[in-house]
């Protein structure tokens, strides 16, 4: 049995709780997005604050030496993935 991930460009898209892992675990690099705050816009939820940090997936760094880059920003999901997206094929590409 596979399991199917909802993806972005190309790359997985993990969600657990308010934080969303995307990329693949067995590349180099991830992109984790924290939701910082979010908003009520009628019956939709809408987000509007998140954090976004460029981690390394190597199993011998410590978790302060594998945040690569991190940025918070004031925008909603849409534009947080699509600076995901831009980092981690810059990190990718490196």
């Amino acid at each position: 049995m596979s399991t199917k991930f909802f993806t972005y460009k190309g790359y997985p898209l993990v969600r657990c709780g308010r934080t969303i892992y995307y990329g693949y675990m067995s590349d180099p690099y991830v992109i984790m997005i924290q939701i910082m705050s979010s908003k009520k816009d009628g019956e939709d939820t809408i987000t509007d604050k998140v954090r976004i940090v460029q981690m390394s997936t190597d199993p011998q760094k410590n978790p302060m030496e594998a945040c690569v880059k991190n940025s918070e920003r004031e925008c909603g999901l849409y534009e947080a993935l699509d600076t995901a997206g831009v980092w981690l094929e810059k990190a990718l590409k490196s």
